[in-house]
């Protein structure tokens, strides 16, 4: 069995021993948001989110905007249901743009399962320097708007992540730009690209999902522990659609300590001097624990994506003929997320297809090891940032290709 399905199949059991706890909360939402933040159940709110995001930001020393840009009611004759929520709530993609050099090109960066744009606060100022970088939270999640989540396809919840960036897309007025999404986001960027390939013109995946199907990667184990008992009930959970997030919302004012305890421990696993430091830890923890807590809509896009195990429903793998647009991978070395998909994918490719391993990293490679993620996302730009040198460029040191 692959990496990532042990640890979606251990993500799950914690789902499991801990989702009971969720029952607890019996107030209503209306009531909930009326009492003081110490007084609730889950002390959060959308004005908690945005202030811990501005705490975070704080660490960055380049100047940004913030702005909540406004989707509309969807485009014209689209099947897409995010526009169709019982909440009257306007739709908006919270996005964050950081100040740069005239003319430097586009650089967009999608966050992955669970996160928000928050989570390459590391990363901002590096990169600034020679984009013009564009950061947001994908519809349903983050600072963004959380409308009801009423897709009940594999087709259908695609549709709500493309479409919406695409209307952002429009708000904004990019024309070109590079596209760079981590993990699930890696997902979306891809089938954005896919679909929209005028527009991106250059792709970063950086650890991304959902290359291959349950089919493609047949586990012995996987089928045995499906078998079992506990099997059974995890892979009812994940079809049930059983979150994380449902899990820290399940343990109340609890919640921020189990958050706290996650982030201290992933993230210092695989640093490389470059660990996190108490005040970093403690603003992203805090940044972490509102954006899980609040109130659920993108999150439950998983069953529809990924079977249990973390395999794609509509693998990219399958449509890696059709790509258009030059493509990076980028993994670290420790990644769940198995580069050999990337492998098999650049085979059908018909456009210019890079994997670059970055060592002392795992799946956020970004956090783990930001300078060597700054050089990998440097190379995989070359022929866009130095157009008249970019074929005397070697992989920059300490990098491998793949």
């Amino acid at each position: 069995m692959s990496r990532g399905a042990v640890a979606a199949a251990r993500m799950a059991e914690e789902i499991g021993r801990t989702a009971s706890a969720e029952s607890s909360s019996s107030t209503t939402a209306s009531r909930r948001w009326a009492w003081p933040t110490s007084l609730r159940w889950i002390p959060t709110s959308t004005d908690h989110i945005i202030a811990a995001e501005k705490r975070l930001l704080s660490l960055v020393k380049t100047g940004y905007q913030q702005e909540q840009v406004n989707i509309g009611p969807g485009p014209p004759g689209s099947k897409v249901r995010w526009f169709r929520s019982s909440s009257d709530e306007p739709r908006f993609i919270n996005t964050v743009t950081f100040d740069s050099k005239e003319n430097a090109p586009t650089l967009v960066m999608v966050h992955g399962y669970g996160a928000s744009q928050g989570f390459f606060f590391r990363n901002f100022d590096a990169l600034a320097t020679h984009f013009r970088v564009i950061a947001i939270d994908q519809l349903g999640w983050g600072g963004s708007s959380r409308p009801d989540f009423t897709c009940k396809s594999t087709e259908e919840t695609e549709t709500w992540f493309i479409d919406s960036f695409e209307e952002w897309r429009k708000a904004k007025n990019l024309n070109k730009f590079i596209l760079l999404g981590h993990s699930f986001g890696g997902y979306v960027a891809a089938k954005y690209a896919l679909k929209h390939p005028e527009h991106v013109q250059h792709l970063i995946l950086v650890g991304p999902a959902g290359f291959t199907s349950e089919t493609e990667h047949k586990s012995e184990w996987l089928t045995k522990f499906r078998a079992t008992w506990k099997g059974v009930i995890l892979n009812h959970l994940w079809e049930s659609n059983v979150t994380p997030q449902k899990v820290v919302r399940g343990l109340g004012p609890w919640g921020p300590d189990l958050v706290r305890k996650y982030t201290s421990a992933r993230f210092g696993s695989y640093s490389t001097g470059g660990m996190l430091t108490e005040e970093e830890s403690r603003l992203l923890t805090d940044y972490v624990y509102h954006t899980l807590a609040a109130k659920a809509s993108g999150e439950l896009c998983l069953k529809y994506i990924f079977s249990f195990g973390a395999f794609a429903r509509k693998p990219l793998l399958q449509s890696a003929s059709e790509w258009k647009i030059p493509t990076t991978f980028v993994y670290g070395y420790q990644d769940w997320m198995n580069y050999q998909g990337a492998q098999q994918a650049r085979k059908d490719m018909k456009v210019p297809c890079e994997i670059i391993r970055v060592p002392q990293a795992g799946h956020f490679v970004f956090m783990d090891n930001p300078a060597g993620f700054h050089s990998a996302v440097l190379y995989a730009c070359r022929r866009i940032l130095y157009p008249d040198h970019a074929e005397t460029q070697s992989l920059p040191e300490g990098l491998t290709s793949a």
